[in-house]
């Protein structure tokens, strides 16, 4: 490796595993054999370089140095994203050394980080401070630039994506220099960076407004779907300002989670107490063994997932409607849930008034119920699904103007996100069948209701499609695309597949279509090749 390096780049010697350039003196902390593999092991892959930058100098000559040895490069976080979005062959940057508070201001709540700052951090360094993010997903392991860069989003009608909080940014782009934005300075940069999608360049500050911080009392209950649907439209979502729902469609029934701000006078008196939630049978050490092997079981006995889902439902909430849970925690804590098993993922953002219809259609399709009831012109006799799909709600964002780009939720009003997983027991995909033709379903169906996919997860769309989504905000970020990165240095198979389309001329640093294999340790092993250069010959 520092052969090659030295080849291209005479300035650099290796120093066990840092660069160090002889004539700025600025480390470039970079090291070889490193296997990246996002978070449910659906994908990995082995950059030729795994870099970790610890200041903005740092960051702008890792950018400086992939130029000149034209090299492509990726960021990555916590890999949470199932897809193959931060794969690469060439050079991953990965921003965990870079996650300061730079600034904080208790009576604003303006706060300027480094980038690679995960949520849970910035949830600590916020509390300290008496603040809190006014919402969060139901994870905060990612970094804030790749909750922000993915269209990451809550469960409140009130709050729209995570980035809706976001004031400024700063972003180092393929020319090595880093500019600043915002909605009145570089405003088409800003709008395509709050969900950039990794394709301008290195998110490395952001400026965002916190809360007070506060707590939340929540309850979850369990009840028949038709209740559900029978109180969509009235209480469902506007009872608790933050609500999400676990829809089970082999028991027709659902957990709907509520929570409610408590007082802080209420929490200063000791009127109301913080209260952890009970274990529950997924969380506990032998409920979470017996119903990981039971899915290992369904693998091979595909007959058996509804009556495996119906024992670990009951379980876990209860075997009787109006069975409750309830605590009192901090919001940092409150917002969070456990994701189990490594698992594929599937998630639209459909308009929130089509969620009747669409839990409806879905249920009763996979009921094996006529197609008349569902209309869904695929054959769902054999397919068995995991449980539950989630079902959250979000608002949208208050401002059009600041409104990202690619924003995937619905631009005139709330958003319903249904969420349909597959568990992988011990990193073994499903039988493929399975998790196509449901994936194949249900996407039909977000389709025909309006819908978008998240980008962080799995789906199957064109450059067409999302064309033809977006209109001219699409045509608008590839501008901004084209005009910070000309050379698609932050280009890769991923980006390639749904934002630029097979027409395009390939670009001069892009990293081109991933080979796969099957990994190890379960899931896709992939390997790109750069545009250029000796990787071709």
């Amino acid at each position: 490796m520092a052969d090659k390096m030295q080849s291209s780049v005479t300035s650099i010697s290796l120093q066990g595993w840092e660069f160090v350039d002889e004539d700025d003196g600025i480390p470039f902390r970079a090291r070889s054999g490193y296997a990246h593999r996002t978070w449910a092991r659906t994908y990995t892959s082995l950059p030729e370089l795994f870099i970790q930058p610890e200041s903005l100098e740092e960051v702008e000559k890792a950018v400086n140095l992939a130029r000149k040895c034209r090299r492509r490069i990726t960021t990555t976080g916590c890999g949470h994203s199932p897809s193959d979005i931060t794969c690469t062959s060439s050079w991953l940057v990965n921003l965990d050394n870079f996650n300061k508070v730079l600034s904080l201001d208790k009576d604003t709540g303006v706060c300027v980080v480094q980038a690679g700052i995960r949520l849970f951090q910035l949830s600590d360094a916020l509390d300290a401070a008496g603040l809190a993010l006014p919402s969060l997903g139901s994870i905060n392991e990612q970094s804030l630039a790749g909750a922000i860069s993915t269209g990451t989003h809550g469960s409140s009608l009130h709050h729209g994506l995570i980035s809706e909080i976001i004031l400024a940014l700063k972003i180092t782009l393929a020319d090595g220099t880093t500019a600043s934005c915002s909605p009145t300075r570089n405003p088409d940069l800003f709008r395509a960076a709050l969900l950039s999608l990794g394709a301008l360049g290195i998110l490395v500050e952001i400026t965002l407004r916190a809360v007070p911080s506060f707590s939340l009392a929540w309850s979850q209950t369990i009840d028949a779907d038709a209740h559900i649907l029978s109180t969509w439209s009235t209480t469902l979502w506007t009872t608790s300002p933050f609500t999400r729902v676990w829809w089970f469609p082999y028991m027709r029934r659902a957990v709907v989670w509520r929570a409610t701000p408590v007082p802080p006078a209420d929490l200063l008196s000791g009127a109301v107490t913080h209260r952890a939630p009970p274990t529950n049978y997924y969380e506990s050490h032998l409920g979470y063994l017996i119903y990981h092997n039971l899915l290992l079981l369904a693998q091979y006995l595909p007959r058996l997932t509804p009556y495996i889902e119906r024992f670990v439902f009951g379980m876990t909430y209860g075997f009787r409607n109006g069975s409750t849970t309830s605590a009192v925690q901090p919001s940092r804590d409150a917002f969070l849930m456990n994701c189990l098993y490594s698992q594929h993922v599937n998630e639209w953002a459909i308009p929130l008034a089509a969620g009747p219809e669409a839990l409806s259609r879905l249920g009763a399709w996979l009921a094996g119920r006529p197609e008349a009831e569902h209309r869904i012109p695929f054959d769902a006799t054999g397919l068995w699904v995991h449980s539950p799909v989630e079902v959250r709600v979000a608002g949208a964002n208050p401002s059009p103007g600041e409104r990202p780009f690619l924003d995937p939720s619905q631009a005139d009003g709330p958003s319903l996100y249904l969420n349909a997983l597959m568990y992988r027991p011990y990193l073994r995909d499903p039988p493929r069948r399975m998790t196509e033709r449901f994936y194949e379903g249900f996407e039909y169906l977000m389709r025909e209701l309006g819908g978008k996919p998240h980008w962080a997860k799995t789906f199957a769309a064109t450059r067409g499609d999302l064309e033809a989504w977006y209109g001219e905000d699409f045509g608008r970020f590839e501008g901004v695309r084209r005009e910070v990165d000309p050379e698609g240095m932050f280009v890769g198979p991923w980006q390639r597949r749904y934002l630029l389309g097979e027409g395009e001329a390939v670009l001069p640093l892009e990293e081109r279509g991933f080979e796969t294999s099957r990994a190890r340790d379960g899931g896709w092993e992939v390997m790109g090749r750069m545009a250029g250069g000796e990787e071709e010959d």
